[in-house]
């Protein structure tokens, strides 16, 4: 199981931390940080994602 970010797709628009439920995400100035030790690899962020940059892998 993975999360990946597309740096170069990120708005920065911060929908994936707004709706994270165990707060993994954080918006910094240069873009989406993951707390993977928080991270339950649950798909909301990839869902609310409006530019597709977010890739949540359950294998």
């Amino acid at each position: 199981m993975s999360w990946h970010i597309a740096r170069d797709l990120c708005l920065r628009c911060g929908a994936c931390v707004s709706v994270c439920p165990v707060l993994a995400l954080e918006l910094e100035e240069r873009g989406i940080i993951n707390h993977h030790e928080k991270c339950v690899l649950c798909g909301i962020c990839e869902k609310v994602c409006p530019s597709g940059a977010i890739r949540v892998e359950k294998k």
